[in-house]
């Protein structure tokens, strides 16, 4: 491979890098472990908003917190990355991760009861 042909091919991945995590994703999470009653819902909240991320999230009867969430793709993978975590009192021992089509009903991060 030339040089050129090198470097237009570096600047196209560089493009499509850009492009890939501009893009919008639409992510559900079900989180499992002590994740009630330890300001999980309103943590993650905070950290949705902090990113500029849109949804939602919701404490189940099952013990879980569901979360659904949409953004770019760089900020939802921290807000997933954050989850795995939570806030300190929580222990997360699961979090359930399914990618969706985008929507357009979201306009901001709340907490659902």
């Amino acid at each position: 491979m030339k040089r050129r042909e090198f470097l237009a091919a570096g600047l196209a991945l560089t493009a499509e890098a850009a492009f890939a995590s501009s893009c919008t994703v639409r992510v559900r999470l079900f989180i499992s472990g002590t994740v009630q009653g330890v300001s999980f819902r309103a943590s993650t909240q905070e950290q949705a908003r902090k990113r500029g991320v849109v949804g939602w999230v919701k404490n189940l009867d099952d013990g879980r917190v569901e979360a659904l969430a949409q953004g770019t793709r760089e900020p939802v993978d921290e807000l997933v990355r954050w989850c795995h975590r939570g806030p300190p009192a929580a222990k997360v021992e699961k979090v359930d991760v399914s990618w969706e089509e985008v929507g357009d009903e979201l306009k901001s991060f709340d907490v659902r009861y």
